[in-house]
């Protein structure tokens, strides 16, 4: 019997037949003197072929990539899939410093893989974690990826981040995401996590994050998305964020976490002694106090864009692209590397082993420790 399949996610929703005999011949023969591409979704494809099933091929160009693409979708499928178990391992993409894996460790998870092109980022985790991530997600054969029961991923941000360049899928950070999706082709893990801006949810219409969920779903997951504040988990710091979570068709739905925590006093995560160096000149303290009065005892002063300030108690979103003067503790000096790490969640445990500069960009990078560690608590209470 043919499988009933559709196209990918270009826009168009065309049904076709693929009968047994076109996936039992591979793809050699369709693929056989037909203009190749360089780059992009294709290639990717291709990727995906030639590691799941050593078949020397690759895809075609439009329009002709439109007949022959689902052809590779019906041979995938039929590998098989073994049942669900319980949730142990994981594997963490574009790790940066761990938060993922902070909060993976705090519930017993055990972490198998990891990556990250930054090289003060890798050398920062390797040394809290012992284990040493690998670079480049471009480089990775995704056939020798461990297996694991979570996917787990912060993917880059600045091509949808509102300080960043919002070119979405255009951006050549953007379409790492198909990397993600070359690896869940390979190895098929029960679950997958993914995290990034809010600014994910409305760029282009929409219609970024519908390409995603739909590549997601054509893998045969179900797939659900919320925008979550690190507020509502009990860190001082308002970092809205967008979770993505896929949990294989074997394993059900995904029920989100319903309970929101205390904040933590703004107070309690601040350094009682400051070295001098984080104060800010004389110049720029006048011009903030001239600018703004809080209302606060305790609280961060924040400068947008456009150059007002306002202060809350409470952080804005780090970042790790921002002015160095954007966010000041009571408009008089810069939140220390120990601060902005606290305001993510991470333990005091937690070595510091680069430079300020670096601390500050990878913790503007990171994510929320108590916010992940909620939704995959939520997810291992489905299938843990």
């Amino acid at each position: 019997m043919a499988d009933s399949v559709t196209t990918p996610p270009t826009g168009r929703r065309e049904e076709i037949e693929v009968s047994p005999a076109m996936i039992e011949a591979g793809l050699d023969e369709l693929y056989e003197g037909l203009p190749r591409r360089d780059c992009g979704w294709h290639d990717r494809q291709a990727a995906v072929l030639r590691e799941t099933h050593g078949m020397n091929a690759t895809l075609p160009t439009s329009p002709l990539y439109g007949k022959f693409e689902p052809v590779l979708d019906a041979v995938l499928r039929r590998t098989a899939t073994p049942p669900a178990k319980k949730l142990k391992t994981y594997i963490d993409l574009f790790c940066g410093i761990g938060g993922f894996h902070i909060a993976a460790t705090n519930l017993g998870l055990e972490c198998v893989f990891a990556c990250d092109i930054d090289e003060e980022a890798r050398k920062a985790y390797q040394e809290n974690f012992g284990l040493q991530p690998f670079g480049d997600i471009n480089s990775i054969v995704a056939k020798n990826v461990p297996d694991h029961d979570i996917l787990c991923a912060g993917f880059p941000c600045q091509p949808f981040s509102i300080i960043g360049s919002r070119q979405g899928f255009s951006d050549p950070q953007g379409g790492l995401f198909f990397e993600i999706v070359r690896i869940i082709r390979a190895k098929r893990p029960p679950a997958i996590v993914l995290e990034n801006v809010r600014q994910l949810a409305t760029i282009n219409n929409g219609k970024v994050l519908a390409s995603i969920k739909d590549a997601l779903e054509r893998l045969g997951y179900f797939v659900d998305c919320k925008v979550l504040n690190a507020l509502d988990f009990g860190v001082p710091q308002k970092r809205d964020r967008i979770l993505i979570v896929g949990t294989r068709k074997d394993i059900g739905a995904f029920p989100w976490p319903d309970k929101k925590v205390p904040m933590t006093p703004l107070a309690d995560i601040l350094e009682k002694n400051p070295d001098a160096k984080h104060f800010v000149s004389g110049k720029i303290l006048r011009a903030r106090r001239e600018a703004h009065t809080s209302k606060h005892a305790v609280a961060i002063w924040h400068e947008n864009k456009g150059g007002n300030v306002s202060s809350h108690p409470f952080s804005c979103a780090l970042r790790a692209g921002a002015s160095y003067n954007y966010l000041l503790v009571n408009g008089e000096r810069r939140l220390t590397p120990r601060e902005m790490l606290r305001l993510q969640g991470f333990p005091d445990s937690f070595k510091i082993v680069c430079n300020d500069g670096q601390t500050r960009k990878q913790a503007g990078n990171s994510v929320p420790v108590p916010m992940i560690q909620a939704v995959l608590e939520r997810l291992l209470s489905v299938r843990g």
